[in-house]
């Protein structure tokens, strides 16, 4: 992702209206209509989104909830990094629920949901790094993949809400960073490489070593996330394609259902429906003003789709709320 933008030319989106969270999804589309909740990473008002999957909703503007750093949630001093937010993810630890999200100002934080307010950790990880993706750990500890500076961390926040000390793994150009509580490694997705991490050490002072090193039959690796009910399975995106990466076997499929529809160049973000099996995604759209995004989400098996007019979608997510 490119970050210079046309400031100039941001489109100003409605006010957004913050309710109360939605109810859980529904064991499979009605009708062939989406379920559930989606989160989006939205450029132009730099703001996290989430709404229900339900094109009237989008059309009237109506999110279940909104957040970006701020001084009424205590992270105003690192609000400079939050330039282009480039992940959203919802995260459990404890039986507490967290937006796990990056902007490749530099900003990377585990913030509480829905409360928004009094962040488990966060940190600016410098903007020339460009952080792209990040993982709440089992032992309290938070990872950070970074595109530009081409590293894989694990920063020490088990030690301190603000603490920036960390371990690194170099992973050219990383961009995709998934817990695996089965096998007890971390998936790190790069340019050319999935690499599968174990983290060693104690929390204060974690160490990285590669277990295993899959090269990507395609380069550009760019989202990496589970598949809900197969845990042998991860997503995977490049420049070119979406895969399915079996983790016993070590290989990569393009032979999947829905393949024909879902694969296409330049998949920002790929997630499953833990319920419905609806898969969602979301490419950069032609003449849009932010050449690396969308205001469109795109919906198979079944097929729908889902327009938020003048937005600039990055990444958006099937959220399990």
């Amino acid at each position: 992702m490119r970050r210079l933008w046309k400031a100039s030319l941001v489109p100003v989106l409605a006010a957004l209206a913050v309710a109360a969270p939605l109810p859980a999804a529904s064991a499979a589309p009605e009708h062939g209509r989406p379920s559930g909740s989606i989160v989006l990473t939205e450029q132009a008002s730099k703001r996290i989104l989430v709404l229900p999957a339900d094109q009237d909703a989008w059309t009237a503007r109506e999110f279940s909830w909104s957040w970006a750093p701020g001084d009424d949630n205590g992270l105003g001093d690192l609000a400079d990094a939050w330039t282009n937010p480039d992940e959203a993810k919802l995260s459990e630890r404890d039986g507490r629920r967290y937006l796990l999200t990056t902007a490749s100002g530099g900003f990377a934080a585990v913030v509480p949901y829905p409360q928004g307010t009094g962040a488990y950790w966060a940190a600016d990880v410098d903007g020339a790094n460009n952080p792209h993706s990040i993982e709440l750990l089992p032992d309290g500890n938070v990872a950070v993949a970074a595109s530009t500076g081409g590293w894989l961390r694990v920063y020490t926040a088990s030690q301190g809400s603000r603490s920036t000390h960390y371990a690194e793994y170099p992973l050219e150009g990383g961009h995709g960073a998934v817990w695996d509580e089965r096998r007890g490694v971390l998936w790190a997705l790069g340019t050319h490489d999935l690499v599968a991490l174990r983290v060693g050490g104690t929390p204060a002072e974690p160490e990285l070593t590669a277990e295993r090193v899959v090269p990507l039959p395609s380069t550009g690796g760019h989202d990496l996330q589970p598949v809900p009910g197969r845990p042998h399975q991860l997503w995977v995106t490049t420049e070119s394609e979406v895969l399915l990466f079996d983790k016993a076997r070590g290989t990569f499929s393009r032979n999947y259902p829905g393949a024909g529809a879902i694969s296409r160049e330049h998949v920002k973000s790929v997630t499953t429906h833990p319920r419905t099996g609806q898969v969602l995604t979301v490419a950069p759209q032609e003449d849009h003003l932010c050449t690396w995004c969308g205001d469109t989400v795109r919906l198979d098996r079944p097929h729908d789709e889902l327009t938020l007019r003048g937005a600039w979608i990055y990444k958006a997510r099937w959220w399990h709320d």
